[in-house]
């Protein structure tokens, strides 16, 4: 008898445990999605049977009239921001409120998310006072003949596959796997000739979320405390990237090389001493703010590569290769697209550089465009420092309450974008820029968090865009989806399932 009340008290007080706070948004009086206990009301997301931005979109489309949408990430209360006007006070406003990222659910991080994208606090204060000055208009253009060797490359690759079926996914992935490998470590990574290549493997590795990474993010939001030694990356990830780091500085003797790559850009920034700065967590007794440091350790650096690494070249290809699919299925929009890059490239004796880039604008719409449609991160992802009013509105959210701005969601909403799920490139012509309702085009984010590699982004992106279609035509092939399915297992970046098939054939 002593036995089954014990079980019967052991299961109640888990049923109450995994059901904690599950009345929050009903108290605050706002609209949510029914949660069940453990799982909250995300149970597709950890079964991999829905993405989270394919989850938060449909919470966006589900309540239309609605400013906020409650719902529950486990036990961990979540709200999306549906209103663009509540979106510029997250994102810029009232940013000291809203600085927290929101996706390490414990203090303690392991030494890999220790870096700019992932970061809170201090730590990530510092670390883009620091970095911020290795994206210069300078630092980039000696970038640029990274990029162009490995254009040239990327044709080499395409005209191999002339007349043939072509997953422009995985070309447009090896691409950017080259030219992150360069810049960022320069490194002679060859994936475009060859698909085992080591900085290929680590791709694709990071990117596949398998369900020991769904297990383990599971546990880490049930019980943070409990859970707080499992780390998020398998530790095959970690021992690569810290290796592969570690051996390349030791080979430049941890100074500055002179390739004008990342871990050059680091080793410089390492050469100035710790990072002092104004804390945004703390004050002084007298209102003053604290004074923090950091020193910028080889763990930490590591930390930045990885990062570097891993939202460099996935972005990219996703966002490239989903303009290549719209271009495939606009022929009209791709002719005037050629057209730009023949009159560019003529203007500079038929070499691609930085000032030439520049000025491919038609090319840069069809760009945005596919960003509008298909962003690599379909959702931003913050956390409250402390209790907020939500402006305009009654509702008070406590310390600690996820927020999820769902960028997909927005991008494709006909109250913002006339015909959404058309391909439409003149949305963004300069004449009619003022025509988009403010706070609604974010593919990189806004604010102080916004994404730090935008333009290095943008440069390769369209560097490679260029080179492909300068040489090349893409059309639909006997497996072009028209509209591409997202992979449901697919985590932070966006990823299309069964790649993006096409046709390439070589221009006259």
């Amino acid at each position: 008898m002593f036995i089954v009340i014990a079980i019967v008290v052991l299961v109640w007080s888990l049923y109450l445990y995994g059901t904690q706070g599950h009345d929050y948004w009903k108290k605050k009086g706002v609209k949510y999605e029914k949660p069940y206990p453990f799982v909250g009301s995300t149970s597709r997301i950890f079964l991999q049977k829905q993405s989270i931005t394919q989850y938060v979109t449909d919470l966006y489309r589900r309540y239309p009239e609605e400013k906020l949408v409650g719902y529950y990430y486990t036990r961990k209360k979540s709200v999306v921001v549906r209103d663009p006007e509540l979106i510029k006070h997250v994102l810029m406003i009232d940013f000291n409120k809203f600085y927290l990222r929101a996706i390490n659910p414990h203090e303690k991080v392991e030494p890999m998310l220790k870096n700019l994208f992932f970061a809170d606090g201090d730590l990530w204060k510092l670390l883009r006072q620091r970095m911020t000055p290795a994206f210069t208009t300078g630092k980039l253009k000696a970038m640029f003949p990274l990029i162009v060797e490995r254009t040239e490359r990327l044709q080499r690759a395409a005209a191999a596959e002339h007349g043939a079926e072509v997953d422009v996914r995985d070309l447009m992935a090896r691409f950017t796997t080259d030219f992150i490998g360069a810049c960022g470590f320069g490194l002679d990574t060859d994936s475009m000739s060859d698909e085992t290549s080591t900085f290929r493997k680590l791709g694709k590795r990071i990117f596949t979320f398998s369900i020991r990474e769904g297990i383990i993010a599971f546990l880490k939001e049930f019980a943070p405390g409990l859970f707080k030694n499992l780390n998020f990356l398998a530790p095959d990830i970690e021992r690569n990237t810290v290796a592969l780091v570690k051996s390349i500085m030791e080979q430049r003797n941890y100074k500055p090389s002179g390739r004008n790559d990342f871990i050059d850009l680091l080793l410089e920034l390492r050469q100035k001493g710790k990072i002092v700065g104004e804390s945004i967590e703390k004050r002084n007794p007298d209102g003053t703010p604290h004074i923090v440091e950091l020193e910028m350790d080889e763990l930490l650096m590591a930390a930045q590569v990885f990062v570097f690494f891993a939202a460099g070249f996935e972005t990219s290809s996703s966002a490239t290769s989903y303009t290549l699919h719209q271009l495939a299925l606009h022929p009209d929009h791709q002719a005037k697209c050629q057209q730009e890059i023949d009159d560019v490239l003529a203007r500079y004796d038929g070499k691609l550089c930085y000032e030439a880039v520049k000025e491919m604008h038609y090319l840069h719409m069809c760009f945005k465009e596919g960003m509008r449609m298909f962003p690599s991160l379909g959702f931003l992802i913050r956390k409250s420092a402390e209790s907020y009013q939500f402006p305009g509105t009654e509702v008070t959210i406590d310390k600690g309450t996820g927020i999820i701005i769902p960028l997909q969601g927005i991008h494709t909403d006909p109250k913002y974008f006339k015909d959404p799920d058309s391909f439409i490139p003149e949305r963004f012509d300069p004449d009619n820029l003022k025509d988009i309702v403010k706070n609604t085009y974010l593919p990189f984010g806004d604010g102080p968090r916004a994404c730090i590699g935008e333009r290095l982004g943008l440069m390769q992106s369209l560097a490679g865009l260029a080179t492909l279609l300068h040489r090349f035509t893409v059309a639909p092939s006997k497996n072009t989806r028209v509209k591409p399915l997202t992979d449901p297992t697919s985590h932070i970046v966006q990823s299309v399932k069964g790649g993006i098939p096409l046709a390439l054939t070589l221009r006259s």
